[in-house]
């Protein structure tokens, strides 16, 4: 498998293709084919990251002491190694990527304007949760309308 640091250049390149993809959709009306590209790229990074965590469980060493989930020492813990961090970075590019394909989606289904998608994505792009609350406000004002 190829190193660390490749394997986090190809998945961020990867991303932003992705949401370039979607950047692209929002102005089109014909947007099904782009989302789905979209999509197939966070299922690529999906799969990148289930490959990550095999490895890492399978054949890495020994979790760190104190290593888990119910407290935020253990989580802190589990990340201290660099494979980790990038296994969590690929989770954060897939899941991220994969909420903009729902939102263009869904905005799709709901005729709402690109002007008010756009930002919704950029903020889901840099801010993953900021981004999908955005987008259900904007949504529900669309509602509204």
């Amino acid at each position: 498998m190829a190193n660390a640091e490749t394997l986090f250049s190809l998945a961020s390149s990867a991303a932003l293709l992705g949401w370039a993809i979607l950047a692209v959709a929002v102005f089109l009306r014909a947007r099904d084919l782009l989302v789905a590209a979209a999509r197939l790229v966070a299922a690529v990074l999906a799969g990148l990251y289930v490959a990550l965590l095999v490895r890492g469980v399978a054949l890495g060493p020994s979790l760190p002491e104190g290593a888990g989930f119910s407290t935020l020492a253990g989580v802190e813990a589990l990340f201290s190694r660099r494979e980790a961090i990038l296994g969590g970075w690929i989770h954060f590019l897939a899941f991220d990527l994969f909420v903009g394909t729902w939102e263009a989606e869904d905005a799709g289904k709901r005729r709402m304007p690109g002007f008010l998608l756009l930002p919704c994505l950029v903020i889901t792009l840099l801010a993953g949760p900021a981004g999908l609350l955005l987008y259900l406000v904007s949504a529900l004002f669309w509602r509204k309308r």
